[in-house]
C-alpha cells in the first residue's frame, strides 16, 4: 500500500509506502528510486531485566508506525580520534534496523543484511556511510542495516553471575544478529526481498560477527552467503577470559559479584564510563586482544570460529572474505593501542600467547624475518600486527571453509593520492566508501582531494557489482574472473585501480605462520 503526500503548491511530494509486518504496519518514503523504512524495531528495547538477555520479540500494535526517520543507536563512548557521525541519537531502545529496496516493480530481489563494524564497542547502522541508496538501486538488492548491543551492553559475559532473582545471557549482541535475521526471515518478502537469498555481510567487528555466526548452529537457515571484510576472526575468548574481564567490569562500576544483579538498574553513564576504560586498559595490558568480543560459551559459540572452519563445521555457504594491504595504518594514525605493531607490544604478545598455549608452535623470529623481508621497524611491526590480527585469520577461515563451500578470497590494496601521502595507504574501513557507493562524506571529506574520484568511482562500480552478483546468485562473476579458492591454485583477487587474480598471493606467509598458531585464543 503507498500513500503520497501533497505540497502546498498543490504539487505531489514524495511518496510515504506502508508495509506491513508480523509486528504491524511501518510507514516508509518512496524518492522514486529507492523505498526506505527508518528504525523498525525487531526486538523489544533491552533494558531493565532485559539489559544483559537474549533479545525478545517488540509488543505488536495495530496502528501504523512511523518509520521515516532513524531509531536511537546503541550507548557507546566517544572518542575524539574516531569523530563518527552516529546518525543518530544514543538510547538503549536501540534494536532497530533499516531497510532500502529498489522502487521500481519486482520482488523476490536478493537481500544483503549488513552488519556495522567499530571493535564491538562503537558504530551505528544509522552512519550515513550506510545509507543503502546506491548500493540498493544500482544492484537491485533489498538492503538492511541492523543495530545490535555493543561494548559491556552486547560482548560482557556475566553469565557465570546468574542466579534465581537475575539470569545474564551469553553473547547478547551476537543474539541480537541472529534476531534481526530472523526478522528477515520472516517479513523481508513484504519489503520485495527473497527470504531464502540472504547474504550477511560486515566490516571489522561486523566482520568477525559473520565468521562467528558461520559456525553457530543456531545461525543455520537465517542466511544463504556470507561476506566478512577485515574480519577478525581469531579475537573470540574463552569463557575464562570473558568471566575475568566481567569481573574487572564490575570493579570498575563498583559493584560486588554477589550484587551483580544491581547491573539492570546503573545508570547509563556509569555502564559507559566503565566500559570505556576497560576498552582502553585491556589492549595495553594484553596486546593483541579487546575488552570485548564473542566468547565461546558452548552454545551459540560452540569454539573458536577459525577451529571449527578448519574442522569443515562451518555453515556450508558461499563466502567472500578479504582484507586491506595496510590494515594496520589506521591504527598506528590514530595511536590507538588496539593492535600491537611496537617490537615492545609484538614481543608481549606472542609471550602471553606461549603461556596460554604451551607447546604451542609460534613462528620464530627467523620465519617472521624472512617473510616481512624488506620491512624495518615499525613498518615490519605494522605488517606483523596487520596479517595476526586481520590477514592471516581470514586465510586460515578461507582455508578451512573451501571444503565445504565455495571461498572468494581478496585483498584491498586501492589508495588515492591524499592516503598515500598520509601515509595511510589501503588501511583499515577505506574500502567501506567503495562497497556503499557513498564515496564522498561530505566537504571536509580529504579523501580525493588529490584527485582519484574517477578511478574510484570505478572501483566502486566493480566492487558493488561483485558484491551484488554474489547476493544474487552465490558468484561474484566480473572481469578478470574470480574463481573460488581452491588448495591448488589459491586464487586471490587483488582490488586496485585495475583488478587482477594472483594466485596463492600469500603462500610466504601461509608458510612463515603455520596453522597451530591460528587457534590460541
Amino acid at each position: 500500500m503507498t500513500t503520497e503526500s501533497t505540497g502546498a503548491s498543490g504539487r505531489t511530494a514524495i511518496a510515504e509506502p506502508v508495509v506491513d509486518t508480523e509486528d504491524g504496519p511501518f510507514r516508509g518514503t518512496d524518492d522514486g528510486v529507492v523505498k526506505v523504512w527508518k528504525g523498525i524495531p525487531y526486538a523489544a528495547a533491552p533494558v531493565g531485566e532485559l539489559r544483559w538477555r537474549a533479545p525478545e520479540p517488540p509488543q505488536p500494535w495495530r496502528d501504523v508506525a512511523d518509520a521515516r526517520r532513524v531509531g536511537p543507536v546503541c550507548p557507546q563512548p566517544t572518542d575524539p580520534r574516531i569523530p563518527l557521525d552516529l546518525g543518530g541519537v544514543q538510547g538503549e531502545d536501540s534494536l532497530r534496523l533499516n531497510v532500502w529496496t529498489p522502487s521500481g516493480a519486482g520482488d523476490r530481489k536478493p537481500v544483503m543484511v549488513w552488519v556495522h563494524g567499530g571493535a564491538y564497542v562503537i558504530g551505528s547502522a544509522n552512519q550515513p556511510l550506510y545509507h543503502g541508496k546506491a548500493l540498493a538501486s544500482g544492484g537491485d538488492v533489498v538492503v538492511v542495516t541492523v543495530n545490535y548491543r555493543l561494548g559491556a551492553f552486547g560482548f560482557l559475559d556475566l553469565s557465570a553471575f546468574t542466579t534465581p532473582r537475575i539470569r545474564f545471557d551469553t553473547n547478547p549482541g551476537l543474539r541480537d544478529v541472529l534476531a534481526a535475521l530472523q526478522w528477515v526471515h520472516n517479513n523481508i518478502a513484504a519489503f520485495g526481498g527473497d527470504p531464502a537469498r540472504v547474504t550477511l555481510f560486515g566490516e571489522s567487528a561486523g566482520g568477525g560477527i559473520v565468521t562467528t555466526l558461520m559456525t553457530s548452529p543456531l545461525a543455520q537457515g537465517l542466511f544463504s552467503a556470507a561476506i566478512a571484510q577485515s574480519s577478525p576472526a581469531t579475537s573470540v575468548y574463552s569463557a575464562e577470559r570473558g568471566r575475568r574481564t566481567a569481573e574487572q567490569f564490575l570493579d570498575r562500576v563498583g559493584v560486588s559479584p554477589a550484587d551483580a544483579h544491581r547491573l539492570v538498574a546503573a545508570p547509563l553513564p556509569a555502564v559507559i564510563a566503565a566500559s570505556k576504560r576497560l576498552f582502553d586498559e585491556v589492549p595495553v595490558r594484553t596486546p593483541g586482544t579487546l575488552a570485548f568480543a564473542p566468547i565461546v560459551d558452548g552454545d551459540l559459540v560452540p569454539d573458536l570460529p577459525i577451529k571449527v572452519a578448519r574442522a569443515g563445521g562451518s555453515l556450508p555457504v558461499p563466502l567472500i572474505i578479504g582484507t586491506n594491504k595496510h590494515e594496520a595504518a589506521l591504527f598506528r594514525w590514530m595511536k590507538s593501542p588496539l593492535m600491537p605493531i611496537t617490537p615492545q607490544a609484538i614481543s608481549s604478545m606472542f609471550a602471553e600467547i606461549a603461556a596460554e598455549q604451551p607447546g604451542l608452535q609460534i613462528p620464530s623470529e627467523a620465519d617472521l624475518v624472512d617473510a616481512y623481508s624488506g620491512l624495518r621497524g615499525k613498518a615490519r611491526g605494522m605488517g606483523v600486527a596487520r596479517d595476526i590480527g586481520f590477514r592471516m585469520p581470514s586465510v586460515w577461515f578461507a582455508e578451512g571453509h573451501s571444503a565445504v563451500a565455495p571461498v572468494y578470497l581478496y585483498r584491498f590494496d586501492f589508495a588515492t593520492p591524499m592516503l598515500r601521502l598520509l601515509r595511510l595507504g589501503a588501511a583499515h574501513a577505506t574500502e567501506l566508501p567503495y562497497v556503499w557507493g557513498n564515496l564522498v562524506a561530505g566537504s571536509k571529506d580529504p579523501t580525493f582531494k588529490l584527485g582519484g574520484l574517477k578511478a574510484g568511482t570505478a572501483v566502486s562500480q566493480r566492487m558493488r557489482g561483485r558484491w551484488t552478483r554474489f547476493a544474487a546468485s552465490g558468484e561474484p562473476g566480473g572481469a578478470p574472473p574470480w574463481h573460488p579458492y581452491r588448495a591448488d591454485d589459491r586464487a586471490t583477487l587483488v582490488i586496485d585501480g585495475e583488478d587482477t587474480v594472483v594466485d596463492d598471493l600469500d603462500g610466504e606467509l601461509r608458510r612463515a605462520w603455520g596453522d597451530e598458531i591460528l587457534s590460541f585464543r
